[in-house]
């Protein structure tokens, strides 16, 4: 917003223009009725910036500015010339960035650049698509049905897909000098994802009644909190018995190894007695194998068929509700916290780089599975209270 100040009894406009600091003295002496009249100067100028149309020569046609601008503008009107369309600099902006990425994440961003951004912007001039593009795009993928087809794209999805729109859209402007459309464009609020975590007496029941090939592989999914990518890619190499480690140091994602989720991740996770246990036998199924868990061909695990034919079978023969496999990593976290394990340590056991996560996450299991739900002040009180009358007595 632009000022109207007075240096030497003499009044002068202060705004800003193209990024610039602009400030532009005047004759008129400090009165009230200049003051109106050049705030509504400042007001029309500030219309025309924001329009596009303000032309500085035509305000101030002997500041010394006006030069600075004409070359900011000649600047601009040869780079925006040779602005390619969105489809061009898409492919250059991917060739270039996906050295940078996992090769799963370069999929995913292909397919969605592919689906959803190309069709849409593709034949654009890229310095051409304005704000209303932007959120016009978004609020398609709102109206669309996700990936099930029943119940409508979720927030998390839609921020999955406008994100290399972002990427892309300010890297042009960066390379050929444009304003950006992304401008105060915040992502969709996501809803925080539901914890479910299982009960021991549920966890007890899972292993007992499942398929005993797979005892032993949600044994060590319900103990040691391990992510479905961790475990499905587990090779014997990274089990260390002696000192009772499991090493994660890389993940099994869409049929090749790819390294850990961030440098927290790549951790040892202790085995308790009951995983040490439960490794061993399975040793004894698939110690031939490079792979702790694999199926008859001595592959990997795939996620998809063991949830299929495995784990929701097993959830409707047991009656209890239908759940992600994601859910055994919550349950032993919230486990370990029953158990009353330190939070630093439960962190670095599940890969996190601090307890933020923790207490963010299963902070509303903690009261109801460690009773910590105010009765230990209750009754620090109740003995403060008995000492101080035996102390009268």
């Amino acid at each position: 917003m632009g000022t109207v100040n007075q240096r030497g009894g003499k009044l002068f406009i202060d705004f800003r223009y193209q990024g610039i600091r602009c400030r532009e003295y005047t004759k008129l002496d400090e009165e009230p009725k200049n003051r109106i009249r050049l705030k509504k100067l400042i007001e029309r100028i500030e219309a025309e910036i924001l329009l596009g149309n303000f032309d500085y020569a035509n305000y101030f046609p002997n500041s010394k500015r006006v030069n600075v601008f004409d070359s900011i503008d000649r600047r601009k009107t040869k780079s925006l010339a040779c602005t390619p369309s969105f489809a061009d600099f898409t492919e250059t902006w991917f060739a270039e960035m996906s050295a940078e990425w996992r090769s799963s994440y370069t999929k995913s961003t292909r397919l969605t650049l592919n689906k959803y951004l190309l069709p849409t912007f593709g034949a654009e001039s890229i310095n051409t698509i304005k704000k209303a593009d932007v959120l016009a795009f978004r609020a398609k993928l709102v109206s669309m049905r996700g990936e099930s087809r029943t119940k409508q794209m979720s927030a998390s999805r839609i921020n999955h897909i406008m994100m290399p729109l972002r990427m892309i859209l300010n890297e042009a402007s960066d390379r050929f000098e444009f304003v950006t459309p992304w401008q105060n464009i915040k992502p969709l609020k996501v809803p925080r994802t539901e914890v479910e975590p299982f009960d021991l007496d549920e966890v007890n029941t899972i292993i007992e009644q499942v398929r005993s090939d797979f005892r032993s592989y949600y044994t060590v999914r319900f103990f040691t909190g391990l992510r479905t990518a961790e475990i499905d890619g587990l090779m014997w190499s990274k089990i260390d018995f002696k000192r009772r480690q499991i090493l994660i140091h890389q993940t099994w994602v869409e049929g090749e190894f790819v390294p850990t989720k961030n440098d927290g991740s790549y951790r040892a996770v202790d085995m308790s007695s009951m995983v040490y246990e439960a490794l061993r036998d399975q040793h004894q199924m698939t110690k031939d194998k490079p792979y702790v868990f694999c199926n008859s061909v001595g592959r990997p695990l795939t996620h998809q068929t063991v949830t299929n034919k495995v784990w929701h079978p097993l959830l409707r023969h047991l009656g209890l509700s239908k759940r992600r496999p994601y859910q055994t990593r919550h349950t032993a976290a919230t486990l370990w916290l029953a158990a009353g394990e330190s939070p630093e340590w439960i962190a670095k056991q599940m890969g996190h780089s601090n307890t933020e996560m923790l207490f963010k996450v299963y902070s509303r299991y903690v009261p109801n599975l460690t009773r910590q739900d105010g009765s230990a002040m209750e009754r620090m009180l109740e003995q403060h209270s008995e000492q101080k009358s035996k102390n009268k007595e």
